[in-house]
Formats: structure tokens, sequence, C-alpha cells
């Protein structure tokens, strides 16, 4: 009987270990696939709303149709004119943006949060069958939260990258989309840029500025050694997104 009450009691305790590991397991998977996708990576951004505004869809067409050709023409149709507008107007016409960007911010946040209570209940004893219940119940909770936030951040960002019209919607508006890419040493800076133009907010040079690109999405960064070395290491970054406190 005792062998007996022996192996049932390690049945029972190594199936609890399985039951705790797989919880374990699970609760570290579930931690790790809120943002399992921007791991030692910058988080991506959302796509560009071309379609804002709009029923259905556009697809985007880098190249745009060639245009038709006469055999014995003297002239292309491509070739440049003094009288056409020299600015961006059509799939696959290049423009420059300028991106100039002064920003700084300071924020400081402080809160306080600090609660009590009390309370207190009793029971009398009336007849002789409640005596065993008579008696008070007293209970008493407190809970204390602070915080503090303080940033500062300060950003001087000077570039020029071209982008190429992908996309003219109904109204007129370009979508245009740009990367530029730049190897220095074993460093490789990437430039990103899409968005939103409005013709008649590009120059006369064909030039237009960040602020005016509607659902801008800008990207300046890179990888290779220096970005190695100002990432935090793989071991931190996980703990950083199991760590439940």
């Amino acid at each position: 009987m005792q062998v007996k009450q022996i192996k049932s009691k390690n049945k029972y305790s190594s199936f609890l270990c399985v039951a705790i590991k797989l919880t374990t397991i699970s609760i570290i998977l579930t931690s790790c696939s809120y943002n399992v996708k921007d791991f030692n990576s910058a988080p991506s951004f959302s796509p560009v709303r071309a379609d804002l505004g709009y029923a259905s869809s556009h697809t985007a067409s880098v190249y745009p149709p060639a245009p038709s050709e006469s055999r014995y023409s003297l002239y292309r149709s491509s070739a440049n004119s003094f009288y056409r507008d020299p600015r961006a107007m059509k799939p696959g016409d290049v423009l420059t943006v300028q991106i100039f960007i002064n920003d700084r911010a300071s924020l400081n946040n402080k809160s306080d949060l600090k609660r009590d209570s009390s309370s207190k209940y009793t029971i009398g004893a009336g007849y002789s069958f409640m005596d065993k219940l008579a008696g008070s119940i007293e209970g008493e909770s407190s809970s204390q939260s602070k915080g503090d936030t303080k940033v500062e951040r300060q950003e001087n960002i000077r570039l020029s990258i071209a982008a190429i019209v992908t996309n003219v919607l109904p109204n007129g508006n370009l979508v245009i989309n740009g990367s530029q890419e730049v190897r220095v040493n074993n460093e490789l800076r990437i430039l990103n840029i899409a968005g939103l133009v409005r013709p008649r907010d590009i120059s006369g040079n064909n030039m237009i500025d960040y602020d005016k690109i509607a659902e801008a999405r800008i990207s300046y960064g890179g990888r290779g050694r220096m970005s190695e070395i100002q990432q935090p290491p793989y071991g931190q970054q996980l703990l950083n997104q199991i760590a439940p406190f």
C-alpha cells in the first residue's frame, strides 16, 4: 500500500513539474510574440495610405507605359521640351525632397497615487446555534504608486533625396517613393521616404520640402559595425521582452 502511495505521489509531482514547465514556456512565447518581428531591428513603418478618400485601392506602377512612337518621325516623344513644365507630373518622373529637421522637445511628468481602505463587519449571536458564528471580520488594504518620467530629445537632420512618382491619384496628387544607400567603410546608411504630394507644392526647380508631404514616412538609419555596437545585446533584448515586471 505504501509503494502505491509513493508511486502515485511521484506521478503527481512529475505531472505538476510538466504543467509548470508548459505554463512557463507558454508565457514566454506569448510575451515574445507581441514584438517578435521587431526583435533586434527598428520598428517598421505603417504603409502609406494612398487610398484615403477612395473606395478602391490604387496599385502603384514604378515603370510608366512606353509612349507610342512613329517609325519615320525625326523627334522622340520622350525628348525634353522648352514648353513643358519640368516638374514631376506622371509615374516615372523624379523629384528632389529636401529634409530639414531641427526639433527639440522636453517632457517632465510626475504622478503619485495612494489609496487606503478599511472595513469591519460584526456578526452577533442571538440564538444558540449561531454562537459559533459570532465574531467580527476586519480588513485593511493600502496601495501606492509613484511615477516619474523625463524625456529630452534633440534632432538635427539636413538631407536631400531623389524620389520617383509611382502613381497619380484621381485628384491629381502624386504618390512618391525614394531610397538612398551610402556605404562608408563598414557602415551602410539607408534613407527612405514615401508619401503623398500635391503638384502645386513642387517648386519650379522640381523640389519639395518634407513638411509638405502628406502621410510622410521618413527613415534614416543603417546597419553595420556602428549600428551593432549601439544596439543592446541579444540577451538583454530577449530579457526585456519576457520580463513581466
